[in-house]
C-alpha cells in the first residue's frame, strides 16, 4: 500500500513488543540495564546515543537518547552542567544527522509522562531520520510567535497566540551557529513551570526540536486529553488569559531579585 502525502507508516508487528513501564511501573526499565544495551552511537557520561531496538517506523532510522543512568531523572531538575551537556550532546548529534544529507528531514523530540505519547518513563529522547517526508513543510513559522516573556544573548522565550494543536505552547528559539546557555535555561525553565506552577494540573509534555532558516527552534507542549475540536477538525484554540501566563512566568522566573534557570 502506498500511502504519501506525509504519511508514516507505523509496523505493528513491532510495536507490539515494545517494552512499556510509563504506566506499569511494575516492567523492568530496559535502560537501566545498561550491560545489555547494544547498537551504542555514541556515549557521554550518563548519555548514550543507540539505535532504537524496536524501529516501529517504516523508511526511517530511529535511534534513542538516553539522557541519564538515574531512572528517576527529569530535564527540570538537572543541574546546569547535566542541562547544558544534554542539550549540546543531542543538537550535536541531530545536526549530524541532517548534514549526513542521508535523509529527508530529521526529527528530534522529547515525550514525558503518561499522556506524552511515549511509553519508557526513563529520561529520554529520540533522533529520526525520515526517509520520505520532509516535516517543514507542515510548519508555520507564525507558530513559534508569541508573547515575549524574556529575551537573553540572542535567545527568545515566548508563549504561542497561534498555537499548532491549541492553548498554551512556549517556545524557545536562537540561531545555529552555537549553543547559547540561556536556550537550555529557558527549556528547563518551560517545563518546570509546567510540571510546578501551571494552574491545570499536568505530569505529562512533550519537547520538539525544529531547525529552520539558520535558527533553532524547542516547542515545549503540555499534554492532556486533546481536543475534540483539533481531532475532529484541524481547529487550534487560543485561550483568553495567554497575556496573564506570560505575566506569571515572568514573576517567577525573571524577576529581578531571581536569579535566572532554576538549576542547582
Amino acid at each position: 500500500m502506498t500511502l504519501g502525502n506525509g504519511y508514516l507508516f507505523f509496523n505493528t508487528s513491532i510495536g507490539v513488543k515494545k517494552p512499556e513501564n510509563i504506566r506499569n511501573k511494575e516492567q523492568a526499565c530496559p535502560f537501566c540495564d545498561r550491560n545489555q544495551l547494544s547498537d551504542i552511537i555514541a556515549e557521554d557520561g550518563g548519555m548514550i546515543l543507540l539505535k532504537n531496538k524496536f524501529p516501529v517506523l517504516e523508511n526511517a532510522y530511529q535511534t534513542v537518547l538516553i539522557e541519564t543512568d538515574d531512572c528517576e531523572g527529569e530535564i527540570s531538575t538537572y543541574s546546569s552542567g547535566q542541562l547544558h551537556k544534554l542539550l549540546q550532546f543531542g543538537l550535536k548529534h541531530w545536526l549530524e544527522m541532517e548534514e549526513s544529507e542521508n535523509f529527508e528531514s530529521v526529527i528530534f523530540f522529547k515525550n514525558h509522562g503518561p499522556l506524552s505519547g511515549g511509553t519508557l518513563a526513563h529520561p529520554h529522547m529520540q533522533i529520526v531520520g525520515l526517509n520520505d517526508i520532509d516535516y517543514r513543510e507542515n510548519i508555520n513559522q507564525d507558530c513559534f510567535d508569541g508573547l515575549l516573556i524574556e529575551e537573553n544573548n540572542g535567545v527568545s522565550f515566548t508563549l504561542s497566540t497561534k498555537p499548532r494543536i491549541g492553548f498554551y505552547e512556549l517556545n524557545v528559539q536562537m540561531d545555529d551557529s552555537q549553543y547559547k546557555e540561556d536556550f537550555g535555561v529557558y527549556v528547563q525553565t518551560a517545563v518546570h513551570y509546567l510540571l510546578n506552577h501551571f494552574p491545570f494540573k499536568c505530569s505529562s509534555y512533550n519537547i520538539f526540536f525544529h531547525h529552520l532558516d539558520k535558527r533553532i527552534y524547542a516547542k515545549i507542549v503540555p499534554r492532556f486529553v486533546t481536543t475534540p475540536l483539533y481531532i475532529g477538525y484541524g481547529i487550534p484554540q487560543v485561550p483568553n488569559n495567554l497575556d496573564w501566563m506570560a505575566r506569571k512566568v515572568r514573576e517567577i522566573y525573571f524577576a529581578e531579585e531571581v536569579t535566572k534557570g532554576i538549576s542547582n
